[in-house]
């Protein structure tokens, strides 16, 4: 593309200036910093919003009342844009960590929800009963059965959690910038005030870079796990 000249080079930089701004930017200190403090808010509204989706998505599928009250409420939210809550965030914790981690919560939470509640729609009620004439009850029951089954959806629900979360983050990084606290999201907002095309497209790249790494090393050693544990994989 850059070939063609579809855009000058100031606008639509060569790789080979990409990536050496790229290597640049990761031999300074302040682009781990800003990787730091991306990644410690992930962790922080991914982990809340694992707990909050857990603890929904299991009272559902637990009593059938709040399933017909909130059941399909859960899918709507999970279906809005993550950008659309931040003006609500920002209404109610101004411009603050707080605002970002609301957003963050509430753009993953529904994933993880939706996940538990088609772990447990999809147990084959053979294996309940089966539990149940063999003296699992309550606790034992979901120790045993229940949890056990539903880890392939609940994955699944896991990373699509993890993807709303690190759209919503980089979604509330771009919009609310806190002094002395560098950012992924607001060192994209800087490149790009400053037309920095190849700096910006090297912030991307890391971006895109900690998806993945996201992906392979936690979701995916996860996932071979279960696989192997369940003979479907090689050990």
């Amino acid at each position: 593309m850059v070939w063609t000249g579809w855009r000058p080079e100031y606008v639509l930089p060569g790789p080979r200036e990409v990536f050496s701004r790229f290597f640049s930017d990761l031999g300074q200190g302040t682009t781990w910093e800003a990787i730091g403090t991306t990644m410690q808010r992930a962790a922080t509204g991914f982990g809340m919003a694992v707990l909050i989706g857990t603890a929904i998505g299991l009272a559902v599928t637990r009593f059938r009342v709040l399933r017909s009250a909130i059941g399909s409420l859960i899918t709507g939210i999970q279906t809005m844009p993550s950008i659309a809550w931040f003006p609500l965030a920002m209404l109610l914790f101004q411009l603050s960590e707080r605002a970002i981690l609301f957003v963050v919560v509430i753009g993953a939470a529904p994933a993880v929800a939706n996940g538990v509640i088609s772990g447990v729609d999809h147990i084959p009620p053979l294996w309940l009963r089966a539990g149940r004439v063999l003296g699992a009850r309550g606790i034992s029951l979901y120790h045993h059965i229940v949890l056990p089954s539903l880890w392939p959806s609940f994955l699944v629900g896991l990373k699509q959690g993890w993807a709303f979360a690190w759209r919503s983050l980089m979604a509330g990084e771009l919009l609310v910038i806190i002094a002395n606290k560098p950012s992924i999201g607001s060192r994209l907002e800087f490149e790009r005030q400053f037309a920095d095309s190849a700096g910006l497209i090297s912030v991307m790249l890391i971006v895109l870079i900690i998806g993945i790494l996201v992906d392979s090393l936690v979701f995916g050693t996860i996932d071979r796990r279960i696989r192997r544990r369940r003979g479907l994989a090689e050990r």
